[in-house]
């Protein structure tokens, strides 16, 4: 093949990941030609519902499978966090790359850290997950969904609708943001969403010629982290309808993992956490998933 086209989302985020994984490609393979194919998705489309009311982060994916089974693209490029546990038919993740900072970031004008709001403070995420996590560590806040890309929300941010949002730290590094992180959200006390910070690029699973091209740019470690993560979230039934959270963390050939499912009406929070050996991330996250579920999770979930 002497041409790449990838199919992408027109948001600054995903057309800076998308320029990102084209260099890199070009870079390995001297001589191909890489073209990006922007598309826009019906979850960049829809913005004043929450993304569990109209469907889920799949949305983000469709149009851009669609281009591929069409024969308009060749991959396409995600948000490794916003890719269904489970890939439709036909299609496959041909890599995924080093991972960027995993936690989330507090994100404030006027206030340095999460503590420092005052009571009642307004904060804006569109997440679930983000939202459990803030109902258990400040249950006074006033939570509204917040929906669009990186400068869209701070942009509604910046005109005094919030006192603070909370957003990816990944996604505003990546765009030129670090300024604006004002506190990084972490383990243990806070779990990013399971993926989040990772690239992926998915191939038609009958592509392998496509595949063997991106694979250079498949990075081992954070494969391993990730499957884990997606594991625990997949044998929970997880999804944007449900707060769950995970990170694995990979060293000496060990990895961990933590997990956690929450409640966004009262901020009840289980955790459960486990370590095994780094050749069996599969088997690691359906044990911390099944942990969670011995704990209660299934309600949580069903709720």
């Amino acid at each position: 093949m002497t041409t790449l086209r990838i199919a992408t989302r027109k948001s600054p985020l995903a057309l800076w990941q998308t320029e990102h994984v084209a260099a890199r490609l070009r870079a390995a393979h001297p001589g191909l030609t890489v073209v990006l194919v922007p598309l826009s998705t019906r979850g960049d489309e829809i913005l004043d519902r929450s993304l569990a009311a109209i469907g889920g982060k799949g949305l983000f994916l469709k149009e851009l499978e669609l281009a591929m089974q069409r024969g308009e693209a060749d991959l396409a490029v995600h948000s490794l966090k916003d890719v269904p546990m489970v890939l439709e038919p036909g299609f496959a993740l041909a890599a995924i790359l080093p991972r960027a900072d995993h936690a989330d970031a507090f994100v404030s004008h006027r206030f340095a850290h999460l503590d420092a709001l005052p009571q009642g403070a307004r904060v804006g995420t569109s997440s679930l997950r983000r939202q459990a996590q803030l109902r258990a560590l400040r249950p006074d806040l006033q939570l509204a969904d917040l929906r669009g890309n990186v400068n869209t929300r701070l942009s509604k941010l910046d005109a005094g609708e919030f006192d603070a949002i909370v957003l990816a730290c990944a996604g505003l590094q990546r765009l030129g943001f670090d300024a604006r992180i004002r506190a990084r959200l972490d383990a243990p006390a806070w779990l990013p969403a399971p993926a989040q910070g990772a690239i992926a690029v998915e191939v038609l699973s009958d592509a392998p010629q496509v595949a063997a091209l991106c694979a250079v740019l498949d990075d081992p470690a954070t494969r391993t982290c990730v499957t884990a993560e997606r594991a625990m979230n997949r044998h929970l039934d997880g999804s944007c309808h449900v707060p769950v959270a995970a990170l694995a963390c990979l060293q000496a050939g060990r990895l961990h993992l933590q997990g956690l499912v929450g409640s966004t009406t009262d901020g009840r929070c289980l955790r459960a956490e486990a370590e095994a050996d780094a050749s069996t991330p599969e088997a690691l996250g359906i044990a911390v998933a099944d942990a969670l579920l011995a704990q209660g999770a299934r309600a949580l979930i069903a709720g």
